[in-house]
């Protein structure tokens, strides 16, 4: 209807050219084809535009998360770089070699050891590097904006691509990461889903022994399936206080469902918690070799 109304108000005009003009050269006037043809590009054009938006809004939704990367930012710690900065295109020419937007809209996310660490100065063989994002699941960015494992449902799907892992070929793309808070020491990595050499691992704490800590101490390990350099989608989901994992890689095949894997809750956890997910690098023997992980669409859900 509307590129009916857009036709008629032309050629209104154009008689009413026509009716007044002086001379008697004749106007040129455009066929109905071509009018039809300019009316139906612009409306695709619009809804492009349209598509466009609404992808954009739907693979990240920014102002939950922040960014870290192993630049030092004047401490010997790693740079944390808010979401208006990259929703604003704002970062540092240092910056855009780990973190830059891909041509298709998905992220890079490229790290190697530097020595700036999350905790601080390293040395080779202590911590590890990495560029990643941390969530701020109410968008409130304060570290205190974290959820419990106690109440709620709480889901994180990451689609990614490990596009090249070096030395050990070990790199930690999801993460649920414990917080201390009044009464509950310790910062535990409670959930690391680690891309190993192509397999996607879960590596989970366990409950530990009276007096201890939450810690690697007590990890367990379960191999979820192989990926390769295949993009895949993994899933986390926290619910009733249980630990359940998915996994999605159509090019190999693979369509795991949500599995219950271990209940935190049961097992007496009681820290505050928040998601991470990126290229948190298990390399720290040198300053050379490097990983790079492709992040095209990162969901997260609080209810």
């Amino acid at each position: 209807m509307k590129s009916i109304q857009n036709t008629i108000g032309i050629f209104a005009i154009l008689l009413f050219n026509l009716s007044c003009n002086p001379t008697n050269s004749d106007p040129v006037v455009p066929s109905i084809d071509n009018i039809k043809q300019n009316t139906v590009e612009e409306e695709e054009e619009k809804e492009q535009e349209e598509d466009n938006v609404s992808n954009e809004i739907e693979t990240i939704s920014w102002k939950n998360w922040y960014l870290s990367v192993p630049i030092d930012k004047g401490d010997g710690k790693a740079t944390s770089i808010g979401y208006e900065s990259i929703i604003n295109d704002q970062l540092t020419e240092e910056q855009r070699k780990y973190f830059y937007v891909n041509e298709d809209g998905s992220y890079t996310l490229w790290t190697k050891f530097t020595g700036f660490t999350t905790s601080g100065l390293s040395e080779l063989g202590e911590r590890y590097c990495r560029t990643e994002l941390r969530e701020y699941w109410q968008g409130n960015q304060d570290t205190k904006d974290n959820w419990s494992m106690s109440t709620g449902v709480h889901i994180l799907e990451s689609t990614l691509q490990v596009n090249f892992v070096e030395g050990n070929g070990r790199t930690i793309v999801a993460q649920v990461h414990g917080k201390e808070s009044e009464g509950i020491d310790g910062n535990p990595a409670t959930i690391k889903i680690r891309w190993n050499n192509g397999m996607i691992q879960a590596d989970y704490y366990t409950k530990p022994n009276d007096g201890d800590e939450w810690s690697s101490k007590y990890d367990d390990k379960l191999d979820l399936g192989r990926v390769d350099n295949e993009v895949f989608t993994f899933k986390i989901k926290i619910e009733e206080g249980k630990f359940y994992a998915a996994l999605i890689c159509e090019e190999k095949g693979l369509d795991v469902d949500y599995t219950e894997i271990y209940d935190y809750v049961g097992n007496g956890y009681i820290h505050e918690n928040y998601f991470k997910t990126g290229n948190y690098y298990g390399w720290n023997d040198d300053y050379e070799k490097a990983a790079q992980v492709k992040l095209y669409k990162v969901v997260t859900e609080h209810r």
